[in-house]
């Protein structure tokens, strides 16, 4: 599976949006990762719907939504999805997770489960043929700018050898916090996937965007 890049779209210039995405297209950024936090699930807000249906509006490029909020279920109907959109609920914010993913799914988007540093692996093992996409927190959920959980490595490598056994080699795995360059290639030696890149990577300050690209894809398929 070749490895993609999904751009944190909270990390970049909001008032400069329509530049940001355009460079991501020019760049062919496979992905748009859109962060959406009720300040229940997690101690943050960011991002609406309206912001997504804006997104769809300017970009061709398909969305990588983490609802970071509670009871999922009963929120998707607030999002626009389109049929090449992901759309990550974490295994933590329902008691009605295939329920969720098979909303997901009839409302035409990707269906993807996210789980915490913290949560074991086998939360997942009645969900792999429910599934599109897995995401693996690399950091506790609600603010950029942490440091990676070096355990969470051998949890990519554990769900990516489950979802070998079982067949699944069509699902990819999405690493994401803190995926700097260094971090990058340790995720993906870990059998990541989809890789979000962040403040620590596509968007640093001192160096010009397309060749942060550059060097964060050189670093994610150094493997």
């Amino acid at each position: 599976m070749q490895p993609c890049i999904s751009a944190s779209i909270m990390c970049a210039d909001l008032m400069n949006m329509e530049y940001h995405l355009k460079e991501l297209e020019r760049c062919g950024c496979e992905y748009i990762h859109v962060d959406i936090m009720d300040g229940v699930f997690v101690p943050n807000y960011t991002l609406g719907t309206d912001f997504i249906r804006q997104l769809h509006q300017t970009t061709k490029i398909p969305l990588d939504l983490h609802l970071m909020v509670e009871a999922p279920e009963d929120k998707l109907d607030y999002f626009e999805l389109f049929p090449e959109d992901v759309v990550s609920i974490h295994v933590e914010s329902t008691r009605h997770l295939q329920k969720a993913l098979s909303k997901i799914r009839k409302r035409g988007a990707k269906a993807s489960a996210a789980l915490n540093p913290a949560t074991p692996v086998c939360y997942l093992d009645y969900l792999y043929d429910d599934l599109d996409m897995v995401l693996v927190m690399t950091v506790n959920p609600g603010f950029a700018g942490q440091k990676m959980i070096p355990s969470t490595l051998e949890k990519i490598t554990q769900i990516k050898k489950r979802l070998t056994e079982r067949g699944r080699r069509d699902v990819p795995v999405e690493a994401d916090g803190n995926v700097s360059f260094e971090n990058a290639v340790k995720m993906a030696k870990a059998g990541a996937d989809i890789f979000v890149a962040g403040t620590s990577s596509i968007y640093r300050q001192e160096l010009p965007f397309e060749d942060c690209v550059k060097e964060f894809r050189k670093a994610i398929l150094a493997v």
